[in-house]
Parts: C-alpha cells; structure tokens; sequence
C-alpha cells in the first residue's frame, strides 16, 4: 500500500471515528448479563465465535464482493450486496446497529472527498440498499485503493477492539488482559479473512445460534448499557 493508502486505513480502524460503534456489544452484553461471559477466557472464547461464525462465512464474504463491486465502479454489485447482509442478519439489533454505524460511515465519507460512486450509494440508501457496516468498509476501502485482503483484517480488528472496548465498560478488564486477547486472536482472524476469501454471495453461511437468542433477550432487556 502507499504510504497514503496505510494512513487511511489507520484511520478507518481509530477509535476516533465518529459512527458511533461504542455504542454496540453485538450482544456482548447480554451474555455478560447472564454470567455467561465472567472471565476472560470465556470473554476469548466467544470472541472467536463472532470471528469463525460470523464475519468469515457472513460479513467478510459480503466485504469483499463490496470491494470488488466498487473498485469497478459497479454501485449495482454493491447494493446487492448490502441487501443481502440485511436478509442474512437475523437479529434486529444487529440489522439496525449496522445500518446506522453504517450510514455514518458513508456520510462521513462522502464529506471528506469527492467520489461519484459513494455519493451515488448515499442516494440508493435506504430504499434500494441498507447502508450496513460491512458493506460500506468493504465500497469505502475500494474506492481508496486500500487492498481487499488488507481490508479484511481491518474489519477484524476494529470489530474485535469494539468488543473488547464494550468488555472493558462491562468486565472487570484490564488494558494488559485486553491487548492479550487481541494479540491471541490475531490468527483466528487471520483464518476467517482466510474462509471468506473464496465464497460468493450465494455462500453466505453465518451461524451462530446462540449469539442471535442472546441478542433477542437483550432487545427485551430491562437495564442497558449499549443498543445492541
């Protein structure tokens, strides 16, 4: 990547920017809640879950046909792609964090520069394309040249160091414990941009049972910290 390209992709995983995703525990909270989730051992185990389950066969695969799609300029290719995620995500938390998150990313990005694709994807969204998260990191990261492999990762560490900023705020976690976890599970990571990487939109297969009744509960939660 060009030195430029890097500083870009830096930015897309900072904390700093502002769509909001401090606001998710992807029912991280429910789990913790009901003392499912007490150590950090339990903390990992579920992470890897949300990695192996759920972004490999499910949120990586729609990323990079989103990537693909607007690297040819294909704005069609990624709205298709959006609209798949929605119908594939179950969980309405879910649906509407990463629609929200997502719409955020897209505005802010379209802000910042000129670019006719995501200012044409700003224009289908709502009615004909979501805007979810993964769909707009995957448009965003290639229209700025940002390698598809590489905006895998990068999907994975901002998702994981989200969870891990919601575990902090919920668990008694300390920062060493944190960057432990996150050092641990960087070749799960790894292996789940690994299993996307040949799979289409018709292959989407996220499953993860547990995690969606979790996020059920929490909708009917009586005392919550994060929307979802």
């Amino acid at each position: 990547m060009t030195d430029k390209t890097t500083l870009t992709s830096f930015r897309l995983t900072d904390s700093f920017l502002p769509v909001g995703s401090y606001t998710t525990s992807y029912g991280l909270e429910q789990f913790i809640q009901t003392n499912e989730i007490s150590d950090t051992n339990e903390l990992k185990a579920i992470l890897e879950t949300y990695l192996r389950r759920l972004l490999g066969p499910g949120e990586l695969v729609v990323l990079r046909v989103a990537h693909t799609a607007a690297s040819n300029g294909d704005l069609d290719g990624v709205c298709e792609a959006d609209r798949r995620l929605a119908a594939i995500t179950l969980a309405a938390e879910f649906r509407e964090s990463a629609t929200r998150t997502g719409n955020r990313l897209l505005s802010l990005e379209t802000d910042l520069r000129d670019d006719k694709l995501l200012d044409a994807y700003v224009d289908r969204v709502p009615n004909d394309a979501p805007g979810m998260y993964p769909t707009v990191v995957g448009a965003v990261t290639g229209r700025l040249g940002v390698p598809i492999n590489e905006a895998c990762l990068l999907h994975c560490h901002s998702f994981i160091t989200g969870l891990l900023g919601a575990a902090q705020r919920l668990l008694s976690l300390g920062h060493t414990d944190a960057q432990r976890i996150l050092n641990t599970l960087q070749p799960t990571m790894v292996s789940a941009v690994a299993d996307s990487a040949d799979r289409s939109l018709d292959e989407l297969t996220p499953f993860a049972p547990l995690v969606d009744l979790a996020t059920a509960d929490h909708e009917h939660a009586e005392r919550r910290l994060f929307m979802s």
